[in-house]
């Protein structure tokens, strides 16, 4: 397994591996399906706090996700991650999520979210078996008034090693 920074040549095959509105909705902000070929050259917000990753098995990209840097709350986001379908549910979503901890935790912030919605139970086991740990409902509260659904906000804990 390798992780590496997201090249443009893949974001067709990456987008294809929404299978459903809402998937398309984590990737994009649009829930449409399938994913809208208008979207393809734009999805990803190109921008010197966001970096964009695949994780490889062998020669083949089977995930894909985003670290949000935000130095002005000094922490990092864990954010659009998806796995290609024909690898989900063998345990590379789990070795994705600790591969891309990797640069999040270099990146040297005080904080590691995540957001994920509270349907996706497969994610949140993921999320789990990594480490993260839900915040504080009143903190989820608060952070979640803005947003479009009522997300379930993860915390990495920094002092605990990648496992």
């Amino acid at each position: 397994m390798d992780l590496r920074a997201f090249e443009s040549e893949f974001t067709k095959l990456v987008a294809g591996w929404a299978s459903s509105a809402q998937e398309v909705g984590l990737l994009s902000g649009r829930d449409d399906f399938p994913f809208p070929a208008d979207l393809l050259t734009n999805w990803r917000t190109i921008a010197d706090d966001i970096k964009s990753y695949l994780f490889f098995q062998g020669p083949t990209p089977v995930a894909y996700g985003e670290l949000w840097l935000d130095d002005e709350e000094d922490e990092v986001e864990l954010a659009r991650i998806i796995v290609a379908p024909e690898a989900r549910r063998r345990g590379l979503g789990t070795a994705f999520v600790r591969a891309l901890l990797m640069p999040a935790l270099d990146a040297g912030y005080s904080n590691v979210f995540l957001r994920v919605r509270p349907d996706n139970e497969p994610a949140i086991r993921t999320y789990f078996r990594v480490g993260f740990r839900p915040v504080a409902e009143a903190v989820a509260a608060e952070w979640n008034v803005p947003q479009p659904v009522n997300y379930t906000w993860l915390h990495y804990p920094i002092n605990r090693a990648v496992a």
